[in-house]
């Protein structure tokens, strides 16, 4: 980490209300108040909006080696899950695949804007290193200079195995740390079931007792299609019913989707204090519905962003997706302003994981930022450049991109890595040719 200033940028997006102009100074990893007594590295962002990283609440990692599969575009989930499932199988579901397609996960996201990910990991086969499979994605993580929350998820596993495994991971990647976040706020640790369609109350309760000894967040998946079906037919109540019986729905969780809910549910979200996270660019396409956004706003849920995976969402673009959420929200709701949509993919991803140095670029905050690009032809006769990094140029990608102080993208290519290099690695573990 060393001394970093931006410098002429027009537009600076504080936070989702606040803009400035001028001159932003990092050093030792966060945003400065003022100027330092010595000056380092410079870079012009004339003709720039500036913005802080954005925040990825959902992604699996692991599912960017299985984009696109036949069988897997607009299928009902339960027609969806299997058939990734027998992809997982087929292909060997090991430490090697995970640090291959959470590497390509993570460029992805940089190259996007998103400077930190939570990835809910879910995939574990029998007898599987559980700690060396984690211990690939963070290693990937790490490489590349991305922020990763890991979650150790479960999906139909042995309650307590998945219990012991997260606690082996927790030893293993932090040990001696409460609280389930780095030292340097690189790594952060959380657990979550797939949602009660896979998951049993007692993998429930035990994940949460091993959330409450390491003082983690928890995250889970509520309210898709299939599973509001399967809690009817299994049990006889709605998802959010069950959540609430089995002790996760109270401060420190964050539910995923959210796409069919009451509004009495929505009322009883708010009253718990948990956060949600929309994934429009799973959802939507995949006709597993739409999460009433500005309703859960209105109730004062504080609700992020997220792109699942790439089974269900085969682009890990965060922007796009908030493209995508902007322009939906008016459908089963009222519309949502770009800066509050832009606020969502900053600080209301950041809070879901309990980070409020991220999403923003307060003095103190973590030194994440963007450097956008808006001087060329998609972005001409736009008049608010921070509403157009949606409204206009859809795909964008960010010319510079900052992590923790230090430039990780730059004029739009990898700092930390080879592209090609973590491209060709991973069609190699699948069997594919680079250009297949």
């Amino acid at each position: 980490m060393c001394m970093l200033t931006i410098t002429g940028a027009d537009h600076i997006l504080i936070d989702e209300f606040t803009e400035v102009s001028g001159n932003l100074h990092l050093d030792d990893g966060v945003v400065l108040a003022g100027a330092p007594a010595e000056r380092g590295e410079v870079i012009d962002a004339s003709g720039c909006v500036v913005t802080p990283g954005l925040v990825n609440a959902h992604h699996h990692l692991l599912q960017s080696a299985f984009r696109t599969l036949p069988g897997t575009r607009g299928v009902v989930m339960s027609e969806w899950l299997p058939t990734m499932a027998a992809a997982y199988t087929r292909v060997g579901v090991d430490a090697e695949l995970a640090h291959a397609a959470a590497s390509v996960g993570l460029a992805e996201a940089l190259l996007s804007g998103v400077t930190t990910v939570a990835d809910h990991h879910l995939t574990w086969p029998s007898g599987a290193d559980t700690v060396a499979i984690a211990t690939a994605t963070t290693d990937a993580a790490r490489a590349l200079g991305a922020r990763l929350a890991f979650v150790r998820g479960s999906a139909r596993d042995d309650p307590q195995d998945a219990a012991a495994s997260a606690a082996a991971i927790v030893e293993a990647l932090l040990p001696g740390t409460r609280g389930g976040v780095s030292d340097d706020g690189m790594l952060q640790l959380a657990v979550g079931p797939a949602g009660v369609h896979s998951d049993s109350r007692e993998t429930f309760e035990l994940l949460g007792e091993v959330a409450a000894t390491y003082a983690l967040k928890r995250r889970t998946q509520a309210n898709e299609q299939v599973d509001v079906a399967i809690a009817l037919e299994k049990y006889g109540k709605r998802p959010i019913d069950l959540l609430e019986e089995w002790g996760w729905l109270e401060t420190g969780v964050t539910l995923a989707h959210l796409c069919d809910v009451t509004d009495d549910e929505i009322r009883r979200l708010a009253a718990s204090g948990i956060t949600a996270t929309h994934a429009p660019g799973c959802d939507l396409p995949m006709g597993w519905g739409i999460a009433p956004v500005s309703a859960l706003r209105e109730a004062g849920i504080v609700v992020g962003l997220g792109t699942s995976g790439g089974g269900s969402n085969d682009a890990g673009h965060l922007l796009a997706d908030a493209r995508l959420a902007m322009q939906v929200a008016p459908l089963v709701g009222a519309p949502i302003a770009a800066r509050s949509v832009l606020g969502m993919a900053m600080a209301g991803s950041a809070a879901g994981l309990g980070r409020p140095e991220l999403g923003q670029l307060r003095p103190g905050a973590a030194a994440d930022l963007c450097v956008w690009d808006v001087s060329g032809v998609a972005d001409a006769g736009v008049a608010d450049p921070v509403a157009g990094l949606l409204w206009a140029a859809p795909g964008r990608r960010p010319k510079h991109v900052v992590v923790a102080g230090r430039v990780v993208v730059r004029d739009y290519e990898l700092v930390t890595a080879d592209e090609r290099e973590i491209v060709a690695t991973l069609n190699s573990r699948l069997g594919r040719s680079s250009v297949e």
